[in-house]
């Protein structure tokens, strides 16, 4: 039995072996190194409560079992000031550091917190759709469709919002989850340090195609950005009023989508088309003026 029982904990363990290169235990940027090192401090201060537990637990169901000869049966013991001393004692000191570390800790790590840099962070902006992602690089006037393209070292600052329901984009590897809401702004910032491919999802339910809502994420090279950027360029087709609205409706693309051009503003109507008194209208990117 207890063979078997170490079989199935070992097996449990080497399934997830395969996703470790892909989530949080594996961070390719500043912010997530800093949420994993939380992660393990948080771990390792909940097992002083925790393995004395587990441990004791079996071991005074044996030592006060029915018939047990060894254990004195003290029925006028009803107080002891070590036992209060320790009961209360180790979670109020494990509260305390965590709260120690964790309260400046909540601050550096504000999704709206900028990332100490030389470098001035790459702009885009995030539209989550059913069910994708769209994301406008305002700066290079371009935009693609589930593919995040980065340059290594530099911050990047993502401008957040949806044209549906509520969602939550997440890149383990780089940063924690940011919800986007209709009519909405919100931020994150992230960076990555080294090249590679990481993996960003919506983590908020949004339907059929959740499932299949995933994209990724290219943190390249200075010289292999440029070279994404001149690609998109080349790619012909123009994000626009008529192309959004095709765009926008639901469906599962099987592969990424490119806009060479995207039209000024595109962003800010998306945002302002769900308030009362919008101060977009599609024909006011089209031309490039902004009224507002």
């Amino acid at each position: 039995m207890r063979g078997l029982s170490a079989s199935i904990l070992l097996i449990v363990v080497v399934s997830g072996c395969s996703h470790l290169n892909h989530g949080m235990l594996a961070p390719g940027g500043p912010t997530a190194a800093a949420e994993l090192s939380l992660f393990w401090l948080v771990i390792a201060l909940t097992l002083i409560v925790v393995v004395p537990v587990l441990l004791l637990t079996p071991w005074l169901a044996w030592r006060y079992r029915h018939g047990a000869k060894s254990s004195d049966y003290r029925p006028d013991w009803e107080y002891s000031r070590p036992m209060e001393y320790l009961i209360w004692g180790v979670p109020i000191a494990v509260t305390a550091i965590l709260a120690g570390v964790l309260w400046p800790q909540a601050f550096q790590l504000d999704p709206y917190q900028p990332l100490p840099s030389a470098s001035a962070p790459l702009e885009v902006e995030v539209v989550s759709l059913d069910w994708k992602w769209l994301f406008i690089y305002p700066e290079q006037h371009l935009a693609a469709v589930n593919q995040l393209a980065i340059p290594v070292g530099r911050p990047v600052h993502l401008t957040l919002t949806s044209d549906s329901v509520m969602q939550s984009l997440m890149i383990p590897q780089l940063a924690g989850q940011i919800y986007t809401m209709a009519g909405m702004k919100t931020q994150l910032y992230l960076q990555a340090d080294q090249v590679g491919t990481y993996r960003g999802e919506n983590t908020q339910f949004n339907g059929k195609g959740f499932p299949q809502q995933k994209f990724k994420t290219l943190a390249l090279s200075a010289r292999d950005f440029a070279g994404w950027i001149d690609k998109v360029r080349q790619s012909g087709q123009a994000l626009d009023c008529s192309t959004y609205a095709d765009l926008q409706k639901r469906s599962v693309l099987d592969e990424p989508r490119f806009y060479g051009t995207a039209s000024q503003h595109l962003f800010d109507w998306i945002a302002s088309k769900y308030h009362s008194h919008p101060t977009l209208s599609c024909s006011s990117i089209q031309t490039g003026s902004h009224h507002g």
